[in-house]
């Protein structure tokens, strides 16, 4: 065997290059299926269930997946098998690959997908983060009809709105170890961060001037708790409930408002640190595939969401 060769090219232009050709390890489609899939279903049977092979193949695949890799991807002797720190980051590398692989496969697909599918989503993500998502959906899927209501998570999830829905990404409140493993389809956690203008001291005013989403809102609902905790006084000057008249009301200078970070708009500049403002901690956020769908076109969209927010 041999660890690597050189050699060399002439180029189109005529230029003499060199080249490196070393062996490298190649990570099977089917074992990171059968790795996200178990994280998904919290367990190997029904992982098994769910990709339609037996448990004691999943269960292989995973094992040849942490030999091949040398790390130990999730805790066995965990309730709901939890993701060592190492498959963690195996896990947002592996949804990126299977969202191009399916992607590939679908724009290649015969016959084409096609179909409608509802979606729910909170209004600051449907602004910053879904645009670049479905463009890329929509090229790879041109048959597909996709309809986005925005909305609080409180109110998508609701048992009078949530059937009205294919697919809903909410945000959760309540994010601990323990909690995360109850809340079915868990992508990630994002951070709470306060939000002004680039040139806004509103955050230094004796009463701190708040923009912000209706009641029932979790980012208002955490900001409320956490600056009650630290007895910091304040007032909402501005209630409304998109993204983009909250920016408006910001780029104003009316106030400061909290967003998760990474739906956080470029306009708008995030108080990293500032001893007149409490830390806000995280918030959860989940994508809900309701049972009653039966498009495959949205297992499609989920993993591109997925892969997205990864």
């Amino acid at each position: 065997g041999f660890a690597g060769m050189t050699g060399w090219l002439r180029g189109n232009d005529g230029v003499l290059m060199t080249y490196r050709c070393s062996l490298m390890k190649n990570l099977p489609i089917e074992m990171l299926r059968s790795f996200v899939v178990v994280h998904q279903e919290g367990g190997f049977t029904a992982a098994a269930e769910t990709l339609g092979r037996t448990q004691p193949a999943i269960s292989q695949q995973l094992k040849k997946l942490e030999l091949l890799l040398d790390r130990t991807l999730m805790d066995r002797d965990s309730p709901k098998l939890e993701l060592t720190p190492a498959g963690e980051s195996l896990l947002n590398y592996a949804r990126q690959i299977l969202s191009l692989n399916d992607q590939a496969v679908g724009y290649f697909s015969n016959p084409p997908v096609s179909g409608r599918i509802r979606f729910g989503i909170p209004s600051e993500f449907a602004i910053t983060l879904l645009p670049k998502i479905v463009s890329r959906f929509a090229k790879a899927y041109p048959d597909v009809t996709l309809e986005v209501t925005c909305d609080l998570s409180r109110n998508l999830l609701s048992e009078d709105q949530r059937n009205e829905y294919d697919l809903i990404l909410a945000l959760h409140d309540k994010v601990t170890t323990a909690q995360r493993r109850s809340i079915k389809n868990f992508i990630k956690t994002d951070e709470l961060v306060w939000v002004s203008s680039a040139s806004s001291r509103a955050h230094t005013q004796d009463t701190l001037p708040l923009v912000a989403a209706p009641s029932g809102c979790i980012y208002r609902q955490r900001v409320l708790r956490m600056l009650g905790k630290a007895k910091r006084s304040c007032r909402i000057v501005y209630t409304i409930p998109d993204l983009t008249g909250i920016q408006a009301a910001i780029d104003e200078g009316l106030g400061v408002t909290a967003l998760a970070r990474s739906t956080v708009p470029d306009s708008l500049t995030i108080i990293e640190s500032s001893k007149h403002l409490p830390e806000l901690g995280t918030v959860g956020i989940s994508l809900k595939q309701m049972d009653h769908s039966k498009n495959s076109a949205v297992q499609l969209l989920a993993d591109y969401i997925k892969a997205g927010l990864a």
